[in-house]
C-alpha cells in the first residue's frame, strides 16, 4: 500500500514492523493524521518471528519488571485482535489461544525446569508440573526421554504473518494515514525540536510528532542529537520453517520450548500445518547469513524432542535481527529531544508486545501523558 503522504501530518513512524505499524493504526485512531516511512514494511524481525505470546515460559532472571508489562500485553492481545478484525474488514489475525509446554531434554535440563517453576511460583505465577509421562500424554509425539515438563495455558501464539496482513489491511481502511514506502535518510531538528524528516529520494515531511521504530536500525538515521540516540543493537536469530502434511496431524497441539542439553529451542504449530523452529542468539552485527550450523543446531535440538520433525519438509531458513537493548528491555517514549519519541529495543519480545506499545505510544501522541505501564521504559534512562 503507497499513498501520497500529507503535507504536515500529526506524526511521522519511521519504520514498519509490527510495533510501528500497530502504533500507527492505534495513533490514526485516536484523529491524529500518520505518516509511515518504510521501504519494506513488514519484511525483517517481524516477518521472520515464530509469534509465541510466552511471559511466563520465557520469564528470565532480572527482568521482573518487564514481567508486567509482557503480561499486560498477553492480557490486550484477544480484545486488540478482535478490533484489528473489525477494522481490517474480517482478516484473521492468526491468535490462538493454545497453551506453552515446556520440557526438559535430560536430567541437567529437568534441573533448569524445576528452578525455573520455583521462579514462576515466588511471583505468583500460574504454572504446572508434569513428569516425562505426564507431558507426553499432553503431546503425544515428544521422544520417550523427557524428564518434565511445565504447562502454562495462559501462554499462547499469534501467526505473526497473519497479524501483519491484518494490520496491512486495517491501515489501507484508515483514511487518516499513509504508508510511503521509501527509507528515512535523516531526522530534522529545528530550534531543538524534531520537526520532520528527510525521505532517500530527497522528499522532505514534516509532521508535529516523530515516532523512531525501526527496530535495530534506530539508531542510525542521520539528525538524530546524540543525547537522543537509542541504544539499540542487533541480535541475530535463525529460524526454521517446517511443513506438517495431513498425514501428520496434529503434530503438536501447544507450543513447545525445550531446554535440550543446556540449549532453548522451540517449535510452533500453526493451525494451518506449518512448523515453526526457533531459534539461535548471536551477537553477528548486521549479519543475516543463514549458516549450515545454525541449521544444524535448531534441527537437533527439535529433533531431541520430537523426533518425528525428520520426516516433514523443510521449506524455509531464514535469519533476523531483534534489537536488543542494554538491559533487554524496550524503549517507549519520549526522548531528550522534544517532538522525538521512540518505540523500539523490543528484543525477544516484540510481538508479544506490539499491543501495550503501539497503546502506549497512541496514548502518548494523543495526549502526551505517558502510561504508568511504560514508565520504568523511559528512552532517557541509559542517559549519564
Amino acid at each position: 500500500m503507497t499513498m501520497a503522504e500529507p503535507a504536515n501530518p500529526d506524526v511521522v513512524i519511521i519504520g514498519g514492523g509490527l510495533v510501528g505499524l500497530a502504533t500507527a493504526w492505534r495513533t490514526a485512531r485516536r484523529g491524529l493524521s500518520v505518516t509511515l516511512c518504510d521501504p519494506a514494511p513488514g519484511a525483517h524481525a517481524s516477518f521472520a518471528a515464530a509469534g509465541m505470546l510466552t511471559p511466563v515460559t520465557e520469564l528470565h532472571y532480572g527482568e521482573e519488571p518487564l514481567l508486567e508489562l509482557n503480561l499486560a500485553s498477553a492480557r490486550r492481545y484477544p480484545e486488540f485482535v478482535t478490533e484489528l478484525r473489525e477494522a481490517s474488514g474480517g482478516a484473521d489475525p492468526g491468535y490462538r489461544e493454545c497453551g506453552t509446554l515446556a520440557v526438559a531434554f535430560d536430567p541437567d535440563d529437568r534441573a533448569v525446569l524445576l528452578e525455573l517453576h520455583a521462579f514462576q511460583r515466588s511471583l505468583d505465577l500460574e504454572a504446572e508440573w508434569l513428569t516425562g509421562s505426564e507431558a507426553r500424554k499432553l503431546e503425544p509425539m515428544l521422544a520417550p526421554g523427557i524428564r518434565g515438563g511445565l504447562l502454562v495455558e495462559g501462554d499462547h501464539q499469534v501467526d505473526n504473518r497473519m497479524l501483519l496482513a491484518a494490520l496491512f489491511a486495517a491501515l489501507a481502511r484508515e483514511p487518516r494515514l499513509a504508508i510511503v514506502r521509501t527509507k528515512v535518510a535523516e531526522l530534522t531538528v529545528a530550534g531543538g525540536r524534531a520537526t520532520g524528516v528527510v525521505l532517500d529520494d530527497g522528499g522532505r515531511i514534516a509532521a508535529g510528532q516523530v515516532v523512531l521504530s525501526a527496530g535495530c536500525w534506530s539508531g542510525q538515521v542521520r539528525g538524530i542529537p546524540p543525547e537522543a540516540l537509542p541504544p539499540v543493537r542487533p541480535v541475530k536469530g535463525q529460524i526454521l520453517r517446517l511443513a506438517v502434511p495431513d498425514v501428520y496431524k496434529p503434530l503438536l497441539t501447544h507450543t513447545v520450548r525445550g531446554v535440550v542439553r543446556s540449549n532453548h529451542a522451540y517449535l510452533v504449530p500453526r493451525a494451518h500445518g506449518e512448523l515453526v523452529l526457533g531459534a539461535t542468539t548471536e551477537e553477528q552485527d548486521y549479519d543475516t547469513t543463514v549458516t549450515a550450523g545454525g541449521v544444524y543446531e535448531l534441527l537437533r535440538d527439535a529433533r531431541a524432542l520430537v523426533p518425528g520433525i525428520t520426516e516433514l519438509p523443510l521449506v524455509e531458513t531464514r535469519a533476523a535481527l531483534r534489537p536488543g537493548s542494554p538491559d533487554n528491555a524496550p524503549l517507549i517514549g519520549p526522548t531528550a529531544v522534544p517532538g522525538l519519541l521512540v518505540a523500539t529495543g523490543h528484543y525477544r519480545h516484540g510481538v508479544l508486545l506490539t499491543p501495550a506499545t503501539a497503546d502506549a505510544m497512541a496514548e502518548i501522541l494523543a495526549t502526551g501523558e505517558v502510561p504508568d505501564a511504560v514508565k520504568p521504559f523511559d528512552p532517557r534512562r541509559f542517559r549519564k
